[in-house]
């Protein structure tokens, strides 16, 4: 109980340390820190947690090692040893597609597609335009500042596979109607509003405010995920009327 109330405690000043470097302006230090952050979620998860799922970890570890590998390739660059800024892109943004394809299918295991498809006809319809529409517009606001081809598919597939997550945790929300599914849902949506505030960083105006609100937003975020991963899921209706039979 000790040592993980002093990784707490680590993660908060950490997060203290980030904001108080971004509104400096030190956004070298201020980006180290932020890539901390998660790698020290996952550690406490890793060894302070009752209850693991094994894609749930598999999540919050390929979060950790592209947050890691940031932080790496940074130092390289900086020292003159290799300009990899686009390995780290290709790689980092791979990693990160491959930790919400694990969250996904975490979430989409637990429901039952039958009835999903059955209940939630509009539910699906509205989600699968929304999504849609939002994609197309991540795109509009990415494609003037990208060269590459394969850059505009390689964000094209991460904005899907996020958007989806968050789909699935609205999905599973409403199939499972409990705490556990509630703090998933709360998690992937601020994961997704963390990665939109990222791209307004990045493309549209560099400024602190924007890095903070996405970095809050993700510390938010694996709160509420690692909360959600200590709670069992109760059976649902239609559970309980097939218990029943």
């Amino acid at each position: 109980m000790y040592k993980s109330k002093v990784l707490v405690g680590c993660v908060l000043l950490v997060y203290i340390l980030f904001v108080i470097y971004e509104f400096r302006g030190d956004s070298d230090i201020a980006y180290n820190l932020d890539c901390l952050l998660t790698p020290l979620v996952a550690i406490i998860y890793l060894f302070f947690a009752k209850k693991r799922n094994i894609f749930f970890l598999l999540f919050i570890l390929c979060y950790s090692i592209s947050d890691l590998l940031g932080v790496v390739m940074a130092y390289v660059s900086n020292n003159g040893i290799a300009d990899l800024n686009k390995m780290d892109y290709f790689i980092g943004n791979s990693l990160f597609i491959l930790a919400y394809l694990f969250l996904f299918v975490k979430i989409i295991r637990s429901l039952s597609l039958f009835y999903v498809f059955k209940n939630f006809k509009i539910h699906l319809l509205v989600l699968t335009i929304l999504n849609v529409y939002l994609v197309y517009v991540l795109q509009v606001i990415l494609g003037p500042n990208i060269n590459m081809s394969n850059e505009y598919y390689l964000e094209m597939v991460y904005n899907i596979v996020m958007l989806l997550l968050l789909s699935v945790a609205l999905l599973n929300y409403f199939y499972r109607d409990n705490k556990k599914s509630l703090y998933l849902f709360i998690g992937s949506l601020c994961i997704v509003f963390s990665e939109v505030m990222q791209v307004a960083y990045f493309y549209i105006a560099q400024r602190s405010l924007l890095n903070f609100i996405s970095t809050t937003l993700t510390l938010v975020a694996f709160y509420f995920f690692y909360q959600q991963s200590q709670l069992l899921n109760d059976l649902n209706q239609e559970e309980k009327y097939m218990v029943m039979e």
